[in-house]
């Protein structure tokens, strides 16, 4: 039986055959530990939008994880990611509000400037993460908050810590750079909020600004506020990161789709939509169930988490032909990438913004580029990229 707590050998780099064996022959997986692994798109959809019978409140299943009380349990049961209404609405309706088109288009310019100085510091042999994809996140999401540039240094290191702490299974030392990362996140965070108090932004640019003046139907607690801009500095930089390098790296191992794109820029849409399918940056989400539910012929209590295998939803048959198959023109193309619901990404629209900027003008600099020989993958189950991709650049 398949045990996501103790995966088969490879796994963690090459999931993807494993996954086309799970939507054949078990698609509702009951795990040794009492959770459910899921697979089918259609489930995944199913709970994605049923708030009332799977939750997103995680405070039972992370309380032996990380230990009720610890950093790392006040961090992830008070983001946004893991919360249900009221906290969840008041948080999304003030995040919502600054990302609009309006606010994207305004940051459409300062993203091209940033990736064209990132091509023009290139040398001929660079890491395409280490040197370009990560430092694109790090920048939007520091503009987004308005964290001074000589300030962002530390905050990959932490997210990465941080967000690893969301593997199935954690090493002693893993879970206490994940707890050190969020203890210095706060205290970074509370000097910069009370720099931010004393000397307000823009709450038309800046979404620190916007956080602490809440809105009409109140503010967030210090807490509150905290927690959910490390999630907002967190949310964005492995996920983005992973879909740049993973475009990059799929074009260049499909010289055809490369081409093709090549030849028609207007496909660099269709292009990243199909890597969200294709290499889905985050594997999987999860729930918890309310009530006694029956998924595909199985039986599960009340309280049940409930891994929602999005890599392997993205591959299902019933709902994309030949989903083995990397093609950038397909259409229809309903991948859970962003997950669906109340829940779906606050931020799907400037990552895929990120993720089409960032690839077209690099193809437009770099045409023949090459991976070359050393690329090693990011060593996470949950989130799927690289943390290596050495390349040459001609």
């Amino acid at each position: 039986m398949f045990n996501l707590a103790a995966p088969p050998e490879g796994f963690v780099d090459n999931p993807f055959l494993h996954y086309d064996r799970l939507l054949r022959e078990s698609p509702v997986l009951p795990q040794p530990d009492g959770s459910v692994l899921i697979c089918r798109h259609a489930d995944l959809n199913a709970i994605y939008r049923d708030t009332t019978l799977y939750i997103s409140d995680k405070k039972q299943a992370f309380a032996p994880k990380f230990g009720p009380g610890s950093p790392l349990f006040e961090h992830h049961t008070t983001s946004l990611v893991f919360n249900d209404p009221p906290l969840h609405t008041r948080v999304r309706r003030i995040m919502t509000s600054a990302l609009t088109p309006k606010a994207l288009a305004r940051m459409e310019p300062g993203l091209i400037a940033t990736v064209d100085q990132l091509l023009e510091g290139l040398g001929e042999t660079p890491d395409l993460i280490d040197d370009f994809a990560s430092c694109i996140p790090v920048q939007i999401i520091g503009n987004l908050l308005d964290v001074p540039m000589e300030e962002r240094g530390p905050l990959r290191d932490w997210s990465l810590a941080i967000l690893g702490a969301l593997e199935p299974v954690l090493s002693d030392a893993e879970l206490e750079t994940g707890h050190q990362a969020v203890r210095a996140f706060k205290a970074y965070l509370q000097d910069l909020i009370a720099r931010r108090r004393a000397e307000p932004g823009d709450p038309e640019t800046d979404v620190l600004t916007r956080l602490i003046a809440g809105d009409d139907h109140g503010q967030l607690t210090e807490i509150e506020l905290i927690q959910n801009c490390i999630f907002i500095l967190n949310a964005g930089h492995e996920t983005t990161t992973n879909l740049i390098g993973s475009t990059l790296a799929l074009l260049h191992d499909h010289p055809d789709q490369k081409a093709r794109l090549i030849a028609d820029p207007s496909l660099i849409a269709p292009c990243i939509e199909e890597v969200l399918r294709f290499r889905s940056p985050n594997q999987f989400g999860n729930r918890e169930t309310t009530a006694p539910v029956t998924i595909g012929g199985v039986d599960i209590p009340t309280g049940t988490n409930l891994h929602l295998c999005i890599g392997a939803a993205n591959r299902d048959p019933e709902v994309f032909d030949a989903p083995q198959e990397f093609d950038i023109a397909r259409k229809p193309n309903r991948h859970l990438a962003f997950a669906g619901g109340p829940h779906v990404c606050v931020g799907l629209t400037l990552a895929r913004m990120e993720g089409k900027i960032a690839v077209q003008r690099f193809l437009n600099r770099f045409p023949e580029y090459e991976i070359t020989a050393g690329r090693e993958g990011g060593g996470r189950i949950r989130f799927h990229g690289y943390s290596r991709l050495p390349a040459r650049l001609g």
